[in-house]
């Protein structure tokens, strides 16, 4: 399978990537736990079919210590014991974050209440940004077919 259209080499996606992978990086040196981030990440790409960020961020997590249990149980994580309250809180947002256009009046109060229980305003900024982002990342992906599976731990940086 090739992509519709190359993403790391054509000359406005470069300059578009860069400052999109900026943005990430300001979320990557918040206060936010790393987990979470990419417990985050992995969850939005899931929902949005993005077998590319969804390999690159299950690699990323387990070779930074995740278990397998963890990451194997991120699709059910409602229903899954191994996740915190607060990484339950932030998988929540992140769902509702990413299906925004299924909610009629956006992200409901109650899932944000409950994010803002666990995280202070630098976490929940960073957690508002890797949702967008990530969402981008994954429309990038799935728009142009972006192949999966061939990713490797710190590839990109």
């Amino acid at each position: 399978m090739e992509a519709r259209l190359n993403l790391f080499e054509n000359p406005v996606l470069a300059k578009v990537f860069r400052h999109i992978n900026s943005a990430a990086k300001a979320v990557s040196d918040s206060s936010l736990p790393n987990s979470t981030l990419e417990l985050v990440k992995i969850r939005a790409s899931q929902i949005n079919s993005c077998g590319f960020c969804t390999d690159m961020h299950t690699k990323d997590a387990a070779a930074a210590g995740e278990t397998q249990q963890r990451l194997h149980l991120v699709a059910a994580w409602r229903e899954a014991k191994v996740f915190t309250e607060a990484e339950r809180a932030a998988l929540e947002l992140a769902e509702q974050g990413t299906r925004i256009a299924d909610a009629a009046g956006g992200v409901p109060d109650a899932v944000w209440e409950n994010a803002a229980k666990h995280y202070d305003e630098e976490q929940l900024g960073a957690l508002v940004a890797i949702i967008a982002l990530i969402n981008t990342y994954n429309r990038f992906n799935v728009i142009v077919q972006q192949p999966a599976g061939d990713y490797q731990v710190g590839m990109f940086g």
